[in-house]
């Protein structure tokens, strides 16, 4: 969609006014677009005059962001952010960047009261335009919103200091708040005096912001300001996708860009963004392509992780999702905090930490810069509060619409740091992992031991015992005959003694080289033989590896199983689910073995069996939670046991 802006009337018929909703992106691109249209010879903003000369530094710095700080007469601490997509900042990076001279207008008021007023959702502006919103806002909303004394205050001092450039230029592009508009039209058709206000302000400083300040501090979340940018000026080359990934291997951090070079985390991200300002539409920045885009790179960025895929029914469900979750809260579209808890219930807890990686990524921002670099606590920020929990590692998110991480995944200090800790030549699984595995192989020995018994299950009228349950269906079946039908399992002999679960025959070797099998460390837990991806793939952190499974075999006791995929008595298998299935039939010292998977196995298989006087109990996948499989199918490795100790501060 591609959406000229049309300008308002000028009043003064020198001044032609822009009503914006602060630190939104469609206000900003509706600035930039029509300062282009206009082509004023002035730029007049309502900002105070006392703090001209810092701000003008700090839009000279963009796209690298920065915040104003200053004490008013109580000792209080305020601050303004210079981001790309406030409006105002955009009027003035515009016309500093046409050699234009640039009006500070506002009053400054020590005591202005802190306020939120309400506005139609500003993606309306998008759709409609700025005068039509404007227009809808002024028949509709305007009454409604509070003035006080310092607001007609501040309407009177910048109509006066419009009256004074109006004399001096032919065309000047305002840049206001939404509802002062009118009240200052008004104030502009009579003379006025210069204001009773604090003319030079002392101690007004400027500083560089912490990239991991960003998300706290920007009204707009920092990918969407990153692409907003890319956009304002000439396009970055498109990049290749598939060169970048957020993987660190083993023996090289990450895949090979364009250049030949390795890339890190951050170019990986950078290159999403890139990617993503080429395939929105082109004109005004439309923020529903932005958050589609987003979504499709995060889901990229989680497989890489995990080796999950977003399926389309969880894509349908996260748009569905958020969309009557922001319709819940009067907007038309959701803020990050309603994308990331869409993120979380519709996925899972890793793609929304990709998501929210991902929309907190802001390529310019650096720790160091020309200025001092400040770190910004939630104390300092007047935010309302929601919570969203990510797991235990981001335990909130403050928003108004700010949204604040506290804490986040452990990252390497320097390049290369987790490479360090592969000094140990002996590998070993992490014990809570190895506790959920055990556990779940359990439940599905109980599981086909009950299918097995149920195979044979029978209905008799009862007579002097309920045996195992009553029978409902047969009960009403024969409710003519006024009589109990109770069910009787049949009695089976023998046990289960080995658990194959197999995700991925991969039929043709590609997507799971790693192979190995396991011995149990004590008596409580199973040998183990599995196929999965490579883990030097994916490094997480110093000495430890994330692998994901394609199959596995787990019997029990421990200590009894050789090399499953040396043993040449299962050389006719012909693919690697075969031989786990091979391997936990001969290897069970019970009767039967449950075979979890998408089809059961061959007949021929099934006839060894019987040969072998041993049974398969086949549970299709299909029937097994999708939820708890995705959670048992992760596998971190480590290199010694030493690095159990420090796992819990990477694994998640």
């Amino acid at each position: 969609m591609k959406m000229i802006h049309e300008p308002l009337p000028p009043f003064g018929q020198h001044i032609y006014p822009v009503p914006v909703v602060h630190f939104r992106l469609e206000f900003a691109d509706a600035v930039r677009s029509l300062f282009l249209q206009i082509k004023p010879d002035a730029v007049a903003v309502e900002l105070p005059h006392s703090l001209r000369e810092v701000v003008q530094r700090g839009v000279l710095r963009l796209p690298e962001l920065s915040v104003v700080f200053y004490q008013n007469k109580h000792g209080d601490t305020i601050y303004l952010p210079i981001e790309s997509t406030d409006p105002i900042m955009e009027a003035i990076r515009s016309g500093l960047d046409c050699n234009l001279p640039v009006y500070f207008v506002d009053l400054d008021l020590d005591t202005y009261p802190c306020f939120h007023d309400y506005f139609p959702d500003p993606y309306a502006a998008f759709r409609l335009g700025v005068k039509t919103y404007y227009d809808t806002f002024h028949g509709q909303m305007a009454a409604g919103v509070k003035k006080t004394r310092d607001d007609l205050r501040r309407e009177e001092g910048m109509a006066y200091r419009l009256q004074k450039i109006a004399a001096q230029h032919k065309k000047i592009l305002f840049v206001c708040g939404l509802a002062h508009l009118e009240g200052i039209k008004k104030a502009f058709l009579s003379p006025r005096t210069n204001p009773l206000e604090i003319i030079n302000r002392e101690g007004v400083s400027l500083f560089n912001l912490h990239p991991e300040d960003l998300i706290k501090v920007t009204t707009e979340y920092p990918f969407l300001t990153a692409a907003y940018e890319y956009r304002r000026g000439k396009l970055p080359p498109e990049p290749n996708l598939p060169n970048f990934t957020v993987k660190k291997k083993l023996g090289i951090l990450t895949s090979l860009t364009e250049s030949g070079k390795t890339s890190s985390e951050e170019e990986a991200l950078d290159a999403s963004v890139r990617w993503t300002v080429h395939h929105i539409n082109k004109g005004p920045m439309d923020r529903q392509m932005v958050s589609l885009r987003l979504f499709e790179q995060a889901a990229r960025h989680y497989h890489q992780d995990t080796e999950e895929e977003v399926s389309r029914s969880q894509k349908q469900a996260f748009f569905r999702f958020s969309r009557n979750y922001a319709l819940m809260e009067k907007r038309l579209l959701p803020d990050l905090y309603q994308l990331l808890t869409s993120a979380r219930s519709c996925v899972d807890d890793n793609f929304c930490y990709a998501f929210f990686r991902l929309s907190n990524f802001y390529p310019w921002q650096k720790t160091t810069s020309s200025l001092p670099t400040y770190r910004m606590s939630e104390d300092m920020l007047w935010l309302g509060t929601r919570k969203i929990l990510i797991k235990k590692r981001i335990p909130r998110i403050k928003r108004c619409p700010v949204h604040v991480p506290t804490r986040l995944r452990q990252k390497e200090k320097k390049p290369g740091e987790w490479l360090e800790g592969f000094d140990d030549p002996h590998i070993c699984s992490y014990p809570p992992e190895d506790i959920i595995i055990e556990g779940y192989a359990n439940f599905l020995k109980t599981k086909g031991s009950y299918l097995l018994s149920t195979e044979g299950v029978t209905s008799v009228p009862f007579e002097t015992t309920i045996l195992d349950g009553i029978d409902l269906r047969e009960t009403a079946r024969h409710i003519h005959e006024d009589r109990i039908y109770v069910k009787e399992f049949k009695r089976v002999r023998g046990a289960v003694g080995s658990v194959v679960v197999i995700f991925d025959e991969d039929v043709k070797n590609e997507r799971y080289p790693y192979r190995i099998t396991w011995l149990g460390e004590h008596n409580q837990e199973s040998d183990m033989a599995f196929y999965a991806t490579n883990p030097t793939d994916h490094v997480v952190g110093p000495g430890i590896l994330r692998c994901t499974y394609g199959g596995l075999m787990m019997t029990f006791p421990p200590m009894r199983v050789a090399d499953v995929w040396g043993d040449h008595d299962y050389h006719w298998a012909q693919t690697k689910a075969e031989r786990l299935l091979l391997a936990g039939l001969e290897y069970s010292l019970d009767k039967y073995t449950v075979y979890v998977a998408d089809s059961p196995p061959r007949s021929l298989i099934k006839s060894i069996a019987a040969k072998w006087e041993k049974g398969i109990i086949y549970i299709p996948i299909g029937q097994l939670s999708s939820v708890k499989l995705k959670q048992i199918r992760t596998l971190h490795i480590l290199s010694g046991r030493d690095k159990r100790k420090l796992a819990g501060e990477y694994i998640w």
